[in-house]
């Protein structure tokens, strides 16, 4: 029998909260911006960071990091990609930004991309079926790239473009260049307009990390669950899994190993049914930050709702994902966090004709201290504001919060805050 020690739920949320680097002070307003070896260090923290197309504020990978890190520039993200970056986009948690040096461990999805197995039986068969009827245009479409690439699907000599719903509706050009990706017969990278832009992954990834070993297919995920245990702080072996998008049964195997091994430590959280499960040696940290937290619908501490239910008491759906008649808090709604806590929720949009952040619905969690909120939140409201380059910043009239924070928005001096 295994034995385990009891973590509170207030631990929990305290070892989440610090593991995924937002516990810790942010650079005071003024201070010299964040560089590269910053934003590197953020990417290696949370380990993988969702990209999205979703731009009604900022794209959610520019988010992560300024919940983070604070105001930094968006170009010096974009630099850690491409020919010989330190980081790569491949298929972490969804389509995902990672460090380099994780290249070595998705080759076992990079082969079940080759063989069709990713995705659903239906979708896998339509994989399969298109391979067997384009491997001249395949060949092509590669033969192309090794020549004139770096390219995107936009500027391939015989895109093919086509019309439809959903995958049809991709152009045979992106989808053949999509499966080379997948393969790892190309990497690629997003260009400032989001496009994806492809070329031989020889030329990207670096000779370095390429000369890797490889580890066993085994191995590589269990490397992979450890490292999300790094990321969560405190996690089940569902948590772990999803977290690089493992399939369900092979994490729970992996993390059994895990255990077995002792590189990961299996303990009793409060209110949850199921075993969590640690890195060895693991501490609470005190949370040092003072500031208020925006955080991305996207962001890797809320990807999993049942996790953020478990440790925050936080019932979170994406909005973009809910027809618009059920949607209860708004379109793109980003939570607040103060301390170790998800106190509010805003419904926030970027509105470049009047040059306005505007905050269309502002809704306060059960048991949560408005005073706390809105002394708190316009601060940070206005942070994101200013980094996000606009001069004015509205409150719509949605929300059990709006009237309040109207009010506590506009009598607060946008560089005020208290530090970290």
């Amino acid at each position: 029998m295994v034995r385990s020690r009891n973590i509170s739920q207030a631990q929990a949320r305290r070892l989440a909260v610090g593991a995924q680097g937002l516990g810790a002070s942010r650079p005071t307003p003024g201070a010299h911006r964040p560089g590269p070896a910053r934003l590197l260090r953020v990417v290696d923290g949370v380990g993988t960071v969702q990209l999205d197309a979703v731009n009604v504020l900022e794209r959610t990978q520019f988010l992560v990091p300024f919940s983070r890190i604070g105001a930094y520039d968006k170009s010096a993200l974009l630099g850690l990609t491409g020919a010989g970056g330190a980081c790569f986009e491949y298929w972490g948690h969804a389509a995902s930004l990672l460090p380099v040096e994780l290249y070595p461990l998705f080759g076992w999805k990079m082969d079940r991309w080759r063989n069709d197995l990713v995705d659903s039986p239906t979708v896998q068969e339509r994989r399969r079926q298109w391979r067997a009827a384009h491997p001249g245009y395949l060949a092509a479409v590669l033969d192309e790239v090794a020549e004139r690439g770096p390219l995107p699907a936009s500027k391939l000599s015989d895109p093919r473009r086509r019309d439809g719903e959903w995958w049809d509706r991709r152009s045979d050009g992106r989808r053949a260049l999509e499966l080379l990706f997948g393969d790892g017969v190309l990497a690629a990278w997003r260009s400032p307009t989001f496009e994806r832009v492809y070329d031989l992954t020889e030329r990207v990834i670096p000779a370095e990390v390429l000369s890797l070993p490889a580890p066993s297919d085994d191995e590589a995920q269990r490397q992979l669950m450890v490292r999300a245990a790094r990321c969560l702080g405190v996690a089940t072996a569902a948590d772990l899994a999803d977290y690089f998008w493992l399939r369900p049964g092979p994490g729970r195997t992996r993390v059994e190993e895990l255990v077995e091994d002792g590189r990961l430590e299996q303990v009793t959280v409060e209110g949850w049914t199921k075993p969590g499960y640690v890195l060895p040696g693991v501490r609470l940290r005190p949370l040092r930050r003072q500031q208020a937290t925006l955080l991305s619908p996207f962001d890797s501490l809320i990807w999993t709702r049942e996790r953020t239910e478990r440790l925050f008491d936080f019932h979170y759906r994406i909005g973009i994902y809910v027809p618009g008649h059920l949607r209860t808090h708004g379109y793109y709604v980003l939570p607040l966090l103060i301390g170790d806590q998800l106190v509010a929720r805003f419904d926030l949009k970027t509105d470049r004709t009047t040059d306005t952040l505007q905050v269309l619905g502002s809704y306060l969690e059960p048991a949560t201290s408005a005073a706390t909120v809105l002394e708190l939140a316009p601060a940070e409201l206005h942070r994101l504001r200013a980094w996000l380059g606009l001069d004015r910043l509205s409150v719509g009239a949605r929300g059990d919060l709006a009237r309040g924070l109207r009010r506590a928005v506009a009598a607060a001096d946008p560089g005020s805050g208290p530090p970290g």
